[in-house]
Order: structure tokens, then sequence, then C-alpha cells
């Protein structure tokens, strides 16, 4: 827990690694739940604009994982999150995202920006002595960064971990090795299934957090004092007001600061399933999150009350947000990667349609007439539509981005908006 002092302080690490693949969330989630069964109270926090990987680690430490990032959320954003949990956590941890170093800004500014010491997870898949030759770069890259040591990970033997311990540069902290195991997370096309996906996610954990345990004493990294901020105020300005939002496996992309911020505004939240039929809720807007709509075509095309009654909704000048998937739901018709065809709600025209590679990835921002909202977009379908843009989205280079459609109250795009970026925009968005 923090201390009495006037800066919040705990125990707190960065896992970062130089690249992508190299299994940050699976050694995150296992330190989450090794701790976790120590009794500590760990918050996880992933850098970047992740869904999926929150998901896995909420389920490792038991407490809600956000997500910090400097080009998203913004500096106080991530400044006040930090102090919330030193205040209340005996751990954070966070995960980095793709190389330490990659990306503006990267995983390594908010560690030199919040002086998190930062432990480097290396694959040593086939390596040997040059184990040390990259854990020395990515200590020494970049001056001033708070660099702990290293943890090797997909090592294939006691002495292979010995070989490696042996290669690091004097005075370089060792962490310990995870072995190579068929416990890594399962993936899919956008990243890691779904929690809710891996019906053996708690034994998955256990087994990670016991092979971590067996190779190292895994003691409290530093204590990192942080500065008191306070939470920024939020006025109720939906207060009184009822959201339905669909959210199961075909629509599970939701920021858990989404979700505070609606409440902090004073909606009332009302969860509702597409996937397993149900109907739509009692509620004053919707919103249609991000998710997977395509890999549960069938089931979601038979749910015609749903759309009928969300159709309804439209024509009554209530208000929807539909981000992404929840847009793909909204066409005509999805194809699917197999190429078949299945009907959806039809409220736009047009169809979505599954691509072999990626379409889009990267932050963006939209000007709306209700304000700014920064944002991300990461998807592998396109859309085909004659309706014409209410206005586009911009990368952070300038460059035009995602198209914003409208529709009545109705707006819908491929960007993942994140609420806190602007509460007021958000509540003007599901208000009549």
């Amino acid at each position: 827990m923090a201390s009495s002092t006037d800066r919040p302080d705990c125990p707190a690490l960065l896992v970062a690694a130089a690249a992508s693949g190299q299994g940050k969330t699976t050694m995150v989630a296992a330190l989450a739940r090794l701790h976790a069964r120590q009794g500590r109270r760990v918050t996880v926090f992933k850098c970047g604009p992740d869904f999926l990987d929150p998901q896995i680690h909420a389920v490792a430490s038991g407490r809600p994982c956000q997500n910090l990032d400097l080009g998203m959320c913004g500096e106080a954003d991530v400044r006040w999150r930090l102090a919330r949990a030193a205040a209340d956590s005996d751990l954070i941890l966070i995960e980095g995202v793709m190389g330490l170093f990659d990306g503006q800004p990267s995983a390594a500014d908010i560690a030199l920006l919040f002086g998190i010491p930062v432990m480097a997870l290396i694959d040593a898949r086939a390596m040997a002595q040059t184990f040390g030759a990259m854990a020395h770069g990515l200590a020494s890259y970049r001056p001033g960064l708070p660099f702990a040591g290293v943890l090797a990970n997909r090592v294939g033997s006691a002495r292979h971990a010995e070989l490696l311990k042996d290669s690091l540069p004097p005075g370089m902290a060792w962490f310990g090795a995870l072995p190579r195991s068929d416990d890594s997370l399962p993936e899919r096309h956008l990243g890691l299934l779904q929690a809710a996906e891996v019906s053996d996610l708690d034994a998955r954990l256990d087994r990670l957090a016991d092979a971590l345990a067996a190779t190292t004493a895994v003691d409290l990294p530093p204590r990192v004092s942080f500065a008191i901020a306070a939470a920024p105020v939020v006025p109720p300005l939906l207060a009184g007001r009822c959201i339905g939002v669909a959210c199961d496996t075909a629509y599970g992309f939701i920021y858990p600061a989404n979700l505070e911020t609606l409440r902090q505004l004073g909606a009332e939240l009302h969860f509702f399933s597409p996937l397993a039929g149900d109907p739509l809720p009692a509620c004053d807007a919707v919103w249609l999150p991000g998710g997977y709509p395509e890999l549960h075509a069938p089931a979601l095309s038979r749910n015609g009350a749903l759309w009928s009654a969300l159709r309804a909704h439209v024509e009554a000048g209530q208000p929807v947000l539909a981000e992404c998937g929840g847009m793909m739901s909204l066409f005509e018709t999805v194809s699917d990667k197999a190429g078949a065809s299945h009907d959806f709600a039809g409220l736009l025209p047009g169809r979505a349609v599954m691509q072999k590679r990626l379409t889009a990835l990267g932050m963006q921002s939209a000007d709306l007439p209700e304000g700014r909202l920064q944002g991300h977009t990461f998807h592998y379908s396109k859309s085909e539509t004659p309706l014409l843009p209410l206005c586009h989205a911009q990368t952070p280079d300038g460059r035009t981005g995602e198209a914003i459609y409208r529709l009545g109250r109705l707006t819908a795009s491929y960007v993942h908006f994140y609420f806190p970026s602007n509460p007021v925009a958000i509540a003007d968005l599901f208000s009549e």
C-alpha cells in the first residue's frame, strides 16, 4: 500500500521486450497471479490501446486492468490513474507495448516520465551469450532509463538458463526464467483470445505462476513515488439516462475506463448479449462496442428481434454509438473470411467484408460536432457503403483517417473512442 506521505508510493515494474510476440502478456499475467496468490493487491496496466491483454490481466490479478498511453489517454490521465493505483495497491505491474522503444510515445517514455523500473523480457529460444548483448542494448540505448534487469522466456533447460544468466553484463539483475511451455495464451488474428473464451485460463495462470516461482525468488520491485494527482471532475450530464451496452464475446472491446466515465457522467448501464439472443433493454441510448461479430455471424443474424428493436430505437431519434465491430453489425450484410455473406441489422446501407490482412492500425482523433475525441483503429475488414461520411478522423501526423458516419442520432465508425479524452463530448453523443 501507499505510504502516509503526501506522495503515494508503491512497488512498481514495467515489463517490456525487444519486440511484440516475446511473451509480455504471459509474463505479466504470471507475475500478477503469483503476487495475488500471496495476498497482495496487484493493479495491472497495459500500455497502448489494447482490449484483449487487459482482460487476461484482470483475471490474473482479480482487479480491473486499465490502459496507459501518453498519446491516446494523455499525460494527465496516465498520471492520476497511476497515483490512484499507488494509493490502493501493494504492487503495480505495467505491460509494455510492442518493443520497449517502439512508437511515439513509447513504453520507455512512460518509464522515464514516472521513474518506473523496467524489466526486459527476452525470448531466449535458440540463443546463448547473445542474450547478454540484447540485455545490454535495451538497458543502455536510452540514457536515464530506470532499467531494473532481465527475465528470460522460453528457456530450454536449467543449463540454458545458467548460460543466459552468465552472459549478463556485470551488475545487471537477473529476474529468472520461464521454460518453454504449452501454457502460453492462445491467439487469433487480432491478438489473444478474450479471457472468457479460454476455458482453462485460471489453471493456465496458476501453472505459469508456479513455473515462475520455481526459477527464482520473485521479490517486490523498488517502490516508486507518484505525485498526487486528483481525478478529473466529470459533471453528471447523463444523470437519469440509461445506456444499453452490448457485451459478450462478439462485442467485448470495452475499455474499463469508458465504463467508469459513463458512470461518472451519471448514466445507468444495462448490459445485454446479442450473441445470447438478448432483446434490446429499455434504454435511452445504445453503445455497440467493437469485437468479433464476423466469428458469430450465423447466431447474430438470427437475432432479428434485436435488430428490429434497434431500428425502432434509431427511428425514434434515440442515440446509438457503434464502433468497429458494432458498426459492421449495422450494415446490411457481413462477409466472413470464408466469403460467406450474412444478413445483419440493415441500419446502414452497404456491407462489411473481412480481409486476409490487417487494413488499418493506429491512433486517430476525431473532431465531431460534439467535440474532439481520441481513439484508435485496428481492423481486418473493409466497409462498402454509398453513405457519405459526416467527417473523417485524423492520424497523429495529419493524414486522413477513418470515415465517421451519422444517420440521425446514430454515429458509427471504425474508431474505438477513449471516453475519458472528452467526457462532455461523450455525454452529448449519448444525449437526445
